[in-house]
């Protein structure tokens, strides 16, 4: 069941075509004028508005997109992936500055905003396109997320295995137009939803005061 389906959308939403991003070409896309200042990550946490809404409080990232990936279907449609069977998962790139944040501590902030041990989908979203899932864009970033992984099983923190899966990027689709930022264009629908589905309720069980909801940028 996907609880954002009962919420009303404002008006004038478009539907646009998605457009492919290949992690690749996805590396190239900055906002500072530093090309060397520049890196992606790529999560899968549930209802990809959550994640970046979460990741786009974390400084040194500058940039973040709702999409699809992980499936076989070439640009699928929100409602396509919604419903099942094309194997894509709702993520969001990360476009973040190494020299300020790093990939491990990206990685720390993803598993505290999300509920690992859930196989079936994130908080009151169930399906595989909720699942959670870190997508590497390098090998080096398979092997931090990996070990990453297994810290964390090994911490014991967590009574349930964790089932995040961890596998190298594939293609990325951006979600439609009216996906991104849905925070910031619509935040009381968004707050509503966000405190209805028992996300941050789930985190402070989980967590407690570790439970991550991004850091306020100053």
């Amino acid at each position: 069941m996907n609880f954002r389906s009962i919420l009303p959308l404002f008006p004038c939403m478009i539907f646009l075509n998605a457009i492919i991003f290949d992690p690749s070409e996805a590396q190239e896309m900055t906002s500072s004028s530093n090309t060397n200042e520049k890196a992606i990550a790529t999560f899968a946490g549930g209802c990809f508005w959550c994640v970046e809404s979460d990741f786009d409080r974390v400084p040194g990232v500058y940039r973040t997109i709702s999409g699809y990936t992980g499936g076989t279907l070439a640009n699928p449609s929100y409602k396509q992936v919604s419903s099942g069977g094309t194997g894509h998962l709702e993520a969001v790139q990360v476009f973040y500055d190494p020299n300020v944040i790093s990939f491990e501590k990206l990685l720390d902030v993803f598993w505290h905003s999300v509920d690992p041990t859930d196989e079936h989908g994130q908080f009151c979203d169930r399906g595989e396109s909720y699942i959670t899932g870190i997508f590497a864009n390098s090998s080096e970033q398979k092997r931090l997320a990996e070990f990453s992984k297994l810290e964390l099983a090994e911490a014991g923190k967590l009574e349930e295995p964790i089932v995040t899966l961890i596998k190298m990027a594939g293609p990325f689709y951006p979600a439609e137009d009216y996906h991104q930022d849905y925070y910031q264009k619509s935040p009381i629908r968004y707050e509503l939803y966000r405190f209805r589905c028992g996300r941050d309720r789930r985190l402070r069980e989980l967590w407690g005061k570790e439970a991550h909801r991004g850091i306020t940028k100053e």
